[in-house]
């Protein structure tokens, strides 16, 4: 298995950013005639969170995600990190030429060292 981290133009400022959970999701009620104390937290899938960063980067998050499922599978590391996982490096390698075929220098990936994968 191996794993890279995705990085993407910001469409803001154009500098590289990556996706990350600062804090997990919280939702809860509104109730009209008493007050529901009551909240679910929960994690974001990998997809989930880069629908939500949508119009943040300058590339189609939509389309990226397509690629990044072909190649692989999109993860949460640690609650935190959005890293692409595939099974082996060649995949690693043929699925950063697709993104530099489509995107240019939109999105890329940074392959992360073995160590960070434990």
């Amino acid at each position: 298995m191996e794993r890279a981290m995705l990085w993407f133009k910001c469409a803001a400022v154009h500098d590289p950013v990556r996706p990350v959970i600062k804090r997990q999701a919280e939702v809860g009620w509104e109730a009209k005639n008493r007050k529901v104390d009551l909240t679910i937290e929960g994690p974001l899938k990998g997809d989930e969170l880069l629908k939500k960063m949508n119009g943040w980067f300058t590339a189609d998050v939509y389309k990226a995600i397509e690629i990044f499922t072909q190649y692989g599978r999109l993860k949460i590391l640690d609650d935190v990190d959005l890293v692409v996982e595939t099974r082996d490096p060649e995949q690693l390698d043929l699925l950063s030429k697709e993104l530099i075929r489509v995107f240019k220098k939109e999105v890329w990936i940074e392959v992360m060292p073995r160590d960070r994968l434990a």
